[in-house]
This record gives C-alpha cells, sequence and structure tokens, in this order.
C-alpha cells in the first residue's frame, strides 16, 4: 500500500482519503439542514421577524449547532489532506486551509446575528424593534453570502479543485466540475452582492448546483477509495517533516 513518509511517520493516503470523504460529506449533512430548515422561517417568514410569529427558538437553535459543527468538518477537510497536498504545493495546501478558515469566519457571523435574532425574541424585545430582527436577518444571509457563497467556490472549488487536479488523487474529468464550479460560484455572489442579479436566483442557483456536485462527488469518490495510489504525488521521493504534535492519521514505523 503507498504511504507518505514524513520525519518519523508514515501516513496512509488511502485512510486519509477516506476520513477526508466523511468529513466532506458532514459538511453536506450540516450545513443543507441548517439552511433551509433551521433558519428557513427567520429567513422567510415576515411575522417571525417582527415578534407576532410562532417560537423559533427549536428551529434556529438547530441551525446554529449545526452551522457549529460545520464550522469544525469545514476546517478539518483542510487539515486531514494538508499531509497528502502539501506534497503537491505546500502553499496551495496551506491556501486551502486559509481559504476554509475564512469561510468558517462568516458562518460564524452568521450563527451569531442568527443566535441575537432569538435573542430579542425570548426577551420580547423584536415586537417593539422589528427593525433590529430585519437587520440579524440581513446580516445572516449576507454572512452567508460571502462565506459559503463565496469562499466556498474560492476553497473548494478553485484552491481544491487545482490541487486535486494536478495532483491526481482523484480523477482529473471529476476535478471539472470544481474548477468551473468555483469560479462560478464566486462570480454570482459578487453579482448578487453588487446587484446584478437576484439573490437565490437561476444563475446564482446555477453555480452552486455545479459546485454542490463537485463536492457532493469528490465526497463520495473518496469515501469509496480513498485517495488514488496511482497519483504522482506518492512517487516523491523528497518530503518535509511534521511538527512532532500532528496526530494525522500516522502509524510509527
Amino acid at each position: 500500500m503507498a504511504a507518505v513518509i514524513d520525519g518519523r511517520h508514515t501516513y496512509r493516503p488511502k485512510a486519509i482519503g477516506r476520513v477526508f470523504g466523511w468529513f466532506f460529506l458532514a459538511t453536506f449533512v450540516f450545513s443543507i439542514p441548517a439552511f433551509f430548515v433551521g433558519y428557513h422561517n427567520m429567513l422567510n417568514n415576515t411575522a417571525w421577524i417582527t415578534g407576532s410569529g410562532g417560537d423559533p427558538s427549536r428551529g434556529i437553535s438547530f441551525g446554529a449547532a449545526s452551522e457549529v459543527l460545520l464550522i469544525v468538518f469545514n476546517v478539518g477537510t483542510a487539515v486531514i489532506a494538508y499531509p497528502v497536498l502539501k506534497r503537491q504545493s505546500e502553499m496551495g495546501a496551506i491556501g486551502y486551509l486559509a481559504a476554509r478558515l475564512c469561510e468558517a469566519m462568516f458562518i460564524a457571523i452568521g450563527i451569531i446575528s442568527a443566535l441575537a435574532f432569538l435573542l430579542m425574541r425570548q426577551e420580547g424585545t423584536a415586537t417593539s424593534a422589528p427593525v433590529l430582527g430585519s437587520v440579524f436577518d440581513a446580516m445572516y444571509y449576507r454572512a452567508f453570502l460571502v462565506g459559503p457563497g463565496f469562499w466556498a467556490g474560492l476553497a473548494n472549488g478553485v484552491i481544491l479543485g487545482y490541487l486535486m487536479y494536478r495532483s491526481e488523487l482523484v480523477p482529473r474529468g471529476m476535478t471539472w466540475l470544481g474548477l468551473i464550479g468555483g469560479p462560478l460560484v464566486m462570480i454570482t455572489g459578487i453579482l448578487v452582492v453588487l446587484d446584478a442579479i437576484p439573490a437565490r436566483g437561476t444563475v446564482q442557483g446555477l453555480g452552486g448546483f455545479v459546485e454542490g456536485l463537485w463536492e457532493l462527488s469528490l465526497s463520495i469518490y473518496c469515501i469509496v477509495k480513498g485517495f488514488r495510489a496511482s497519483s504522482p504525488l506518492f512517487s516523491i521521493d523528497a518530503v518535509t517533516r511534521l511538527p512532532e504534535s500532528s496526530t494525522a492519521l500516522r502509524t510509527e514505523p
């Protein structure tokens, strides 16, 4: 079985690839229900914003908890893959991690906005100051637009797609979904910010669909097969020592 020898540690690429795939799949599991179920009424029901609607506690709490786990798995995908991806490009691997952290930052802003909205409802201030509810609602959606709506395209589509294409850790034909979908997500996100196209419209949905197809196919492929042992990365003799504190699926030789 192919191995990545790094300092005193031997890394198992297939095992890393499978864990990477499960982490990537987890980002779907925790992101989609959070947005479309947990925050649905907060984002689409005017009565909830003004304080005259039903109790939003359960939905918003579920959405916030889901997105906290989403942050964990978002960053985890970059950390898990780093020992392998850095053999293709250390700058690229660090760039992927940095982009994931930026995405996580905007997700966190959205979580805080949603929880602030919930606090207003719980303390009864939403009815007397409904405009504040609208502000927190708008903050959540704009944070979502910049985070998953832009940085996800850069991280998963452009950077990760390029690294996977060059390294051949997965079939190259699959990576074109990311290389096309990532820029589409970024461009449509910017166009929404500039008010050139409608938010959550057909054009933006197209970019999200292609990017989502790339991420889903990548996660399933890696879960089933792991990273490809035939990748040129595993024939590289030169290695870089990792810090002794690293615990990324290692075995002592």
